[in-house]
């Protein structure tokens, strides 16, 4: 058993297409030119960064309709917090680096198209000294006397 009876055979093929060859539209015709079974299917949002579904009712909130919508602050509230600013003699500038917010902040409060924010509605009440929620807009805030 010292020599072995195998035979080095060299076999030479031909490679088959790339995965991006194989799926060119030349490569498909051609395939199904000479008869092969092609089998070819569409993937959903393929090669996007699409993590997140966007369901009905995001659609809806985003267009929205009478029955979802995002609350807004009221013009009403936007008039006081600007004669309250203007009383105070402050800018838009001013008010909002004395609530550390920034002055896009309150001129989305002051034309009504800020979504309400309870604790920027506190900093701008206590800086204006003006309630801005409630029944009692545009009164001047009470202090409350504190419990013991």
């Amino acid at each position: 058993m010292a020599e072995s009876d195998w035979d080095t055979v060299t076999v030479l093929r031909k490679k088959g297409p790339t995965a991006a060859q194989a799926k060119s539209k030349q490569a498909v015709t051609a395939a199904q030119r000479r008869g092969e079974d092609i089998e070819t299917t569409k993937k959903w949002s393929a090669g996007q960064n699409k993590q997140h579904l966007v369901t009905k009712n995001t659609a809806k909130l985003d267009r929205e309709t009478e029955e979802l919508h995002h609350e807004r602050v009221p013009l009403e509230v936007g008039k006081v917090i600007q004669k309250g600013r203007q009383d105070n003699g402050l800018t838009q500038k001013d008010l909002a680096t004395k609530i550390n917010e920034k002055p896009q902040v309150i001129a989305d409060y002051e034309s009504g198209k800020a979504i309400p924010n309870n604790q920027v509605m506190g900093k701008i009440e206590r800086a204006i000294g003006l309630k801005l929620r409630g029944k009692d807009i545009g009164l001047p805030l009470e202090a409350k006397p504190k419990k013991k």
